[in-house]
């Protein structure tokens, strides 16, 4: 087979045996983290369903081609539209108008719906009617990110599949074979926590980790920081939320690190191009301040997920930010009863 698909040798294996005993549920749900292959699977699964050969799917016949290119007129790939990026009721609608056509080429018509967590909630009752009484040539594959914000009526009637975060071995061998050097398909491979998706991204979009790497650095200059330069760096963060958002789980992971760096439990690090800075700081904040900012950072970002200030929020944080002991010896000390969030 072709499946073409990183890790998720479970899920191809149930999959495979479904389709090769000839019982094809009408519908199913793939979960699992952003980019961790959930639409990737969902792709190959329709390449499989109407492949023409004995072994699908192969990846070279006519239809698989057409699905790869996504012009297939039996596969189908509905994503949220407009503010807030859900799927609307007269996506669904549509959706059923064609599910109600036989296949043209085909054996059968598979609409894949991306982000169907995010579906309104109009769209999710019309949907659920779909699920109820299916076309027999349909095949409907939903993704989500968080089944919890689904109905538990429109879980029931899908096969569901979480899919679990790939480990660094296959990652970074993956990475490898597309000729990334072994020091960064390792790092793209930790950092991507899992998720296939984000590694080959940032292995074909060096921008990524220059990014990366330029937040990194700056969260380490703030350490130092004065007053001035905190607020002006929340000012410049907080024009952007969702671009805000992601900061805060950059750092997170870096405050994570150092937290186990001053643990000695150094094999877990996901940053792991920052070792020798994990091995200049933690001596000069230490294990009782990492903990505490890195709770206060998990703190700023839950303020920011119940659409607190931005601006307030990050500057709550980055005033409070721990200095380095060898370059503040008279600091306060950061700790969770000083931590950001009390004030809210």
């Amino acid at each position: 087979m072709a499946w073409q698909i990183i890790g998720h040798s479970w899920a191809i294996d149930f999959l495979s045996h479904g389709l090769d005993a000839g019982q094809i549920a009408h519908a199913y749900l793939f979960t699992g983290p952003a980019q961790i292959g959930k639409t990737t699977l969902a792709k190959a699964f329709a390449q499989a369903l109407n492949c023409s050969q004995q072994d699908p799917p192969c990846g070279q016949c006519a239809s698989c081609l057409k699905v790869a290119k996504g012009n297939h007129p039996d596969v189908h790939l509905i994503e949220g539209e407009g503010a807030g990026g859900s799927i609307k009721i007269e996506q669904v609608r549509a959706l059923q108008r064609e599910a109600a056509l036989k296949p043209y080429e085909g054996r059968y018509r598979v609409f894949i719906l991306r982000q169907a967590d995010r579906a309104t909630a109009e769209a999710a009752d019309s949907l659920l009617k779909t699920l109820e009484e299916p076309p027999s040539h349909v095949v409907l594959i939903l993704t989500a990110s968080h089944a919890r914000a689904m109905r538990p009526t429109v879980i029931s009637r899908c096969q569901r599949l979480d899919l679990r975060p790939v480990t660094d071995s296959l990652l970074t061998e993956a990475l490898l074979d597309r000729g990334a050097p072994p020091a960064e398909a390792r790092l793209l491979a930790r950092l991507s926590g899992g998720c296939a998706g984000w590694a080959l991204g940032a292995w074909n979009d060096q921008s990524i980790l220059t990014r990366r790497q330029q937040n990194l650095d700056q969260l380490v200059a703030l350490l130092t920081g004065d007053r001035v330069q905190r607020l002006e760096a929340a000012a410049t963060l907080s024009r952007d939320s969702n671009a805000a958002r992601q900061t805060l789980d950059l750092w997170m992971a870096w405050w994570r690190d150092l937290l186990l760096f001053c643990g000695s439990n150094e094999n877990h690090l996901v940053h792991l191009d920052r070792r020798e800075e994990f091995a200049r700081l933690a001596p000069q904040i230490g294990l009782t301040q990492s903990w505490a900012a890195l709770k206060a950072l998990e703190a700023a970002a839950t303020h920011l997920d119940a659409n607190v200030n931005t601006r307030l929020a990050l500057e709550n944080f980055l005033l409070k930010l721990p200095r380095p002991f060898a370059n503040n010896r008279h600091a306060q000390p950061f700790t969770l009863e000083t931590a950001p969030g009390k004030e809210f």
